[in-house]
């Protein structure tokens, strides 16, 4: 159901972006998905975009020195019990726990193999009220070379269970699934993968055409790192926002 208004724990419920320059991020991504921004009063420079009046993502501003990124927040009932999970199971807190005045609480973490990712405890904010409809997200996909350092980690934090599949010769493909349910997945990164890329997690954004979505990119200033493809669950490109901010565009198939 694209609309949402709660989500259960350890599902992804929220993505935002960390900026040194928020007012071309505005800019940029206002211009490729259409969105509204809607600054928060109690959290200055930060700017919550919408779709049709619903909350779809985050973006907020960063130290000029630091590299931009996309998070990927998963709900949770407890920030504070998870993270002592988290930490327990080899995981290294970035920040908090701490409170997001009238929104909830928050920390984020870096994963045993290096990807960061954050916790989100409702607190008068559930996360998206959209979610796979253009403009919205619609993955969040891991990317590790070592997946079964990862694999029980997100089991003890989240409860997931992998589904793991052949993805190419070298490579395999986990879906991960909460009660039955594919809730995000995580690919191998093997040699044909640039060995300075480090873990992330990668957010995906759903477009209604990805082609144009690509053009348009490069228009606003972005640059498109992996042209569109076809894949099984649609047409996908990579791309980077002018401040070098990586994400991906899906046109659902």
């Amino acid at each position: 159901m694209p609309e949402r208004t709660r989500y259960n724990p350890g599902v992804p419920c929220w993505a935002d972006i960390a900026t040194p320059d928020l007012d071309a991020a505005i800019g940029f991504y206002g211009g490729l998905f259409g969105w509204e921004m809607r600054p928060v009063e109690r959290i200055p420079g930060y700017v919550i975009a919408q779709v049709g009046g619903r909350p779809v993502a985050g973006l907020g501003r960063t130290a000029a020195s630091e590299r931009p990124w996309w998070s990927s927040h998963f709900a949770v009932p407890d920030v504070s019990v998870c993270v002592a999970v988290a930490e327990a199971a080899g995981a290294r807190v970035l920040d908090g726990p701490r409170r997001v005045p009238s929104l909830g609480r928050t920390a984020v973490l870096r994963d045993p193999a290096g990807a960061a990712f954050a916790l989100w405890q409702d607190g008068g904010f559930p996360g998206a009220g959209l979610i796979d409809e253009p403009g919205a997200f619609c993955w969040h996909e891991l990317a590790v070379r070592d997946v079964d350092v990862v694999s029980g980690f997100y089991q003890e934090i989240f409860g997931w269970e992998g589904r793991t599949t052949l993805f190419a010769d070298d490579s395999v493909y986990t879906e991960f699934m909460l009660g039955g349910e594919v809730v995000a997945g995580m690919v191998q990164m093997n040699d044909e993968w640039p060995p300075e890329i480090p873990a992330h997690w990668m957010v995906y954004f759903a477009v209604a055409d990805c082609d144009a979505s690509a053009a348009l990119v490069e228009e606003l200033g972005g640059v498109v790192s992996i042209p569109p493809f076809d894949g099984q669950s649609g047409r996908i490109a990579v791309a980077d926002d002018p401040q070098g901010a990586v994400f991906s565009i899906i046109q659902l198939t």
